[in-house]
C-alpha cells in the first residue's frame, strides 16, 4: 500500500510539473484564432475570386470557373448553397448594390439581377466593357465601391512574347485602374499596376496591394489617387490618351529610368539579372524626378510577409479584440494573413506590418466579415499561382476565441524612435533591456529584374527605452533612422508581466516616409541598461569556408538559415509549395558552387510548371549559402 501511495504521489508530481512547464510555452497565433471549414456541396469548386456579404447576413461567393454562389446561414454547420449565375469568365471580384451583384469578369463589369425573384440571374448587363488581347495574364479584379457609389476595376497586365518576362499592357488601360459608373461612363483613374490583385476600398479611400516581379522590389500596400504613377511603366503606353489624367509619357519615363532591354548575339531579348555591387536606385530616388510617381504606404517584405499579396480589409470595431480598426492583408502565395496599422504624417500614410495567421489550406485571396463581425470568411484559390496550403481552392472561416494574445498593438513613429503599444502589459525588467530590443533598415531597388534582394541594410542602434507606467507601452530611442525605408523593428527578448510570455509575433516592420515632430525623449530618462554588454564573451575565430562545409549538415542546423533568409516561405524539403521541393532541386545534380549562383540570379526558365519567379538572394552570405546548398544536395 505504501509503494502504491508513492507512486500515486510521483505520478501527481509529474503531471503537475509538466502542467506547469506546458503553462510557461507561449501560445501560438492559433491559440488565438481558429480556422473553420466551411462545408460545401460535393462537387462544387470554390476557387474563389470574390466575396461578399449581404445586407442578410448570406454570403455571395464568385468563382474562377465562372459561377456565382448565395451562401445562405454561411456560419452554421450546414450552410446552404444556392447557384445564383454560371458561364461567366474568371470572375476575380464580387460586390453587392441596390439588390443586385456587380462583378468584373475578363473583359466587362457585369451587372448580376433577378427579376422574376427565383433565386437565380436572369438579366446579365454589361456595365462596361474593355478590349482584351487574349493573352492568359489579363486578368480583370474588382469592383470596389467608392463612397459616390461609382465603381473601381483594376487590370493586369499581359507578359512578353518572346519577353516573356516583360509585363506589356497589349490593349488600352491594362495596368490600370479604371472609374465606372452604373450608367456606363468610364473615366482612366491611375496608372503603374503590374498586378493588381488587391483592391481595396478602407474608410472610403482607395488602395491596393501589388505582388512582387518586375519592377516591384516587395509587394506593399499603396493608396490610390487620381493621376497617380505607381511605378510599373507598361501602362504608361496609353498616357498621352485625351482622357488619361497621368501626364508622364512612356519616353519620358525610360529617359529617365534605364529598361535593360539588351539584345544578345543571337538577336534575341536578354532576359534582365540582378546584378550584385552595381549602382542602383530606388522608387523614392526616382520620386525626386516624378513626383507623381507613388510610394507604397507600407511595405510587405517579400518573402516574410507574403509572396502574392491579395485583398486588404478593415477589421470592424468591436472585432478580434484589440485589433479593431485595423487593416487585414491577405497572401496568395503564402496561405496567410498579415496585419497593418497605418498613421498619417505630415499628410502622408506611413504604418506598421505584422504577421497575423498562416495555415489556411490554399492561398487567400477574398476576405469578408459576417453580418455580425464575428468571424472573418476567407475566399482560396491556387490553380496556376501556386501556394503553401495543399488544397487548389477553399472556403474557411477565421474566429476569434475571445483571449488576449500577447503581442504588440501598433507602432507608432516618433521624434527620435518608435513608441510600441502592447495589448497586454509587460515585465517591466525585460522591457526595460537595451537587449531585448534590435532594430534594421534596408530597402529595394527599382529595376525591370524580377523583384530585388533587400539591399542598404544597416542595424540601428537602440540608445534607451522607457516604459510607461501601466507597462502598456514602451518608447524606444533609434539611432540611423532613414526615409522611405523599411525598419524591421523585433522584440525577442521583451516578456509579458503575467506568464513571463513571448510575444506571439515578435516582429514588426515600419515603414517610414516622415519623421513627425515633437519633443524628442531625454537619455536621461530612459533605461539604458543593456544586458547582452555584460555578459559578453571574448571574440573567437571565424570558421573558414572550407571548415564550415566539411560536414554535412542536418535540416535542423539549416532550418534557421532557411527561415532567416526567408526560403521557406516558398520551399520545403519534400513537397511542392510556390517552389519546388529541396529534394527535386537535389535532383538537378547542381554543385554547391551552382547553387550559390543560382540564389545570387535565379533562372526560371529552368522551373517552367511554377507561376511564381523566384527573386535573387545575393545578400545570403556564403558560408551560409554553402551550407544550405550542402544540406540540399544531401537530399540525393
Amino acid at each position: 500500500m505504501k509503494n502504491i501511495y508513492k507512486a500515486l504521489l510521483y505520478s501527481l508530481l509529474l503531471t503537475a510539473a509538466a502542467t506547469t512547464l506546458h503553462a510557461q510555452e507561449t501560445p501560438k497565433e492559433e491559440d488565438f484564432f481558429k480556422i473553420m471549414k466551411v462545408t460545401s456541396p460535393e462537387g462544387t469548386l470554390l476557387e474563389v475570386g470574390g466575396l461578399t456579404v449581404l445586407p442578410n447576413g448570406d454570403l455571395g461567393i464568385s468563382t474562377r470557373r465562372g459561377d456565382v454562389y448565395v451562401v445562405e446561414n454561411p456560419t452554421s454547420r450546414k450552410p446552404y448553397f444556392r447557384k445564383f449565375a454560371s458561364g461567366l469568365h474568371e470572375i476575380l471580384g464580387l460586390v453587392w448594390k441596390d439588390g443586385a451583384f456587380y462583378c468584373a469578369q475578363r473583359g466587362e463589369l457585369t451587372k448580376l439581377v433577378d427579376t422574376n425573384m427565383d433565386g437565380k440571374a436572369d438579366v446579365y448587363e454589361t456595365v462596361y466593357a474593355w478590349p482584351l488581347s487574349g493573352h492568359y495574364h489579363e486578368y480583370s479584379f474588382g469592383p470596389k465601391i467608392a463612397p459616390d457609389g461609382s465603381f473601381f476595376v483594376s487590370g493586369n497586365v499581359a507578359f512578353g512574347d518572346q519577353e516573356w518576362w516583360r509585363g506589356e499592357s497589349k490593349v488600352p488601360w491594362r495596368g490600370w485602374m479604371m472609374h465606372i459608373w452604373e450608367d456606363g461612363r468610364m473615366e482612366p483613374y491611375a496608372t503603374g499596376f503590374r498586378s493588381p490583385c488587391g483592391i481595396s476600398m478602407l474608410n472610403g479611400e482607395l488602395f491596393y496591394t501589388e505582388n512582387q516581379g518586375d519592377w516591384v522590389g516587395s509587394g506593399g500596400l499603396w493608396k490610390i489617387d487620381k493621376g497617380d504613377f505607381i511605378g510599373h511603366p507598361a501602362g504608361l503606353r496609353w498616357s498621352q490618351e485625351p482622357n488619361s489624367p497621368v501626364k508622364l509619357s512612356d519616353a519620358e519615363f525610360h529617359s529617365l529610368v534605364k529598361d535593360r532591354r539588351e539584345k544578345g548575339a543571337d538577336g534575341h531579348y536578354l532576359k534582365p539579372e540582378n546584378i550584385v555591387n552595381e549602382k542602383f536606385v530606388t522608387l523614392a530616388d526616382v520620386k525626386k524626378k516624378i513626383p507623381s510617381l507613388r510610394l507604397p504606404a507600407v511595405i510587405l517584405p517579400h518573402g516574410i510577409q507574403g509572396v502574392s499579396n491579395s485583398e486588404a480589409i478593415m477589421i470592424p470595431e468591436g472585432s478580434f479584440g484589440p485589433f479593431g480598426g485595423q487593416i487585414l492583408i491577405g497572401d496568395q502565395g503564402q496561405s496567410k494573413i498579415m496585419r497593418v496599422v497605418m498613421e498619417k504624417v505630415d499628410g502622408e500614410y506611413q504604418g506598421v506590418s505584422f504577421d497575423f495567421r498562416a495555415g489556411f489550406q490554399s492561398g487567400v485571396l477574398r476576405m469578408a466579415w459576417a453580418k455580425d463581425g464575428s468571424t472573418l470568411f476567407v475566399g482560396e484559390t491556387n490553380r496556376g499561382w501556386g501556394s503553401a496550403g495543399d488544397a487548389n481552392e477553399g472556403l474557411q472561416r477565421l474566429v476569434w476565441n475571445e483571449k488576449m494574445p500577447f503581442e504588440m498593438r501598433t507602432i507608432k513613429a516618433m521624434p527620435d524612435g518608435f513608441e510600441i503599444e502592447f495589448t497586454l502589459p509587460v515585465d517591466k525588467k525585460s522591457a526595460e533591456d537595451l537587449a531585448s530590443y534590435s532594430v534594421e533598415s534596408f530597402t529595394y531597388k527599382y529595376h525591370s529584374v524580377y523583384g530585388s534582394p533587400p539591399v542598404n541594410n544597416i542595424t540601428c542602434p537602440v540608445k534607451g527605452v522607457k516604459v510607461s507606467e501601466d507597462g502598456l507601452k514602451a518608447r524606444i530611442i533609434v539611432d540611423s533612422l532613414r526615409l522611405d525605408y523599411v525598419h524591421n523593428i523585433t522584440l525577442e527578448g521583451v516578456r509579458a508581466k503575467d506568464h513571463s510570455y513571448s510575444l506571439v509575433h515578435p516582429t514588426g516592420f515600419y515603414t517610414l516616409h516622415h519623421i513627425p515632430q515633437g519633443d524628442k525623449l531625454p537619455l536621461s530618462k530612459a533605461s539604458t541598461f543593456n544586458s547582452s554588454k555584460a555578459k559578453a564573451a571574448p571574440a573567437t575565430a571565424t570558421t573558414t569556408t572550407k571548415s564550415a562545409v566539411a560536414k554535412v549538415p542536418k535540416f535542423e542546423e539549416v532550418k534557421p538559415l532557411l527561415a532567416k533568409y526567408t526560403c521557406l516561405a516558398c520551399h520545403a524539403p519534400n513537397k511542392r509549395q510556390i517552389g519546388p521541393a529541396y529534394s527535386d532541386v537535389a535532383k538537378r545534380h547542381y554543385t554547391n558552387e551552382q547553387i550559390l549562383k543560382l540564389l545570387a540570379n535565379p533562372k526560371p526558365q529552368n522551373w517552367p510548371d511554377y507561376a511564381t519567379e523566384m527573386p535573387p538572394m545575393p545578400q545570403v552570405p556564403r558560408n551560409d549559402a554553402l551550407k544550405i546548398a550542402a544540406w540540399i544536395n544531401s537530399l540525393k
